[in-house]
């Protein structure tokens, strides 16, 4: 049994879209319907996720900014060279 983080899943979308731009706007060749360790998922607290979304509603729905920012830099960047969080 693998322990790659990669093994059996589906690459994340906004990492495969990251790793295009990063080759001039092309899919690299390694890129295909299972996840790469550089496209795997990333481990993410689901309540971290919830939290950060009902935030980034509700300043859509009520213009109240609630800590949108904070929560969302929380959370890895799945575009981001190096995904951990901001915090």
């Amino acid at each position: 049994m693998s322990t790659d983080k990669s093994s059996g899943q589906q690459p994340e979308a906004l990492a495969t879209f990251a790793e295009a731009a990063r080759a001039d706007g092309q899919k690299p060749d390694d890129i295909g319907l299972t996840a790469t360790p550089d496209t795997a998922p990333i481990p993410t607290d689901s309540r971290a996720k919830d939290e950060a979304a009902t935030k980034v509603l509700r300043r859509g729905a009520t213009g109240e900014d609630e800590g949108v920012e904070e929560a969302v830099d929380a959370l890895p960047d799945r575009t981001s060279e190096d995904p951990k969080p901001r915090t």
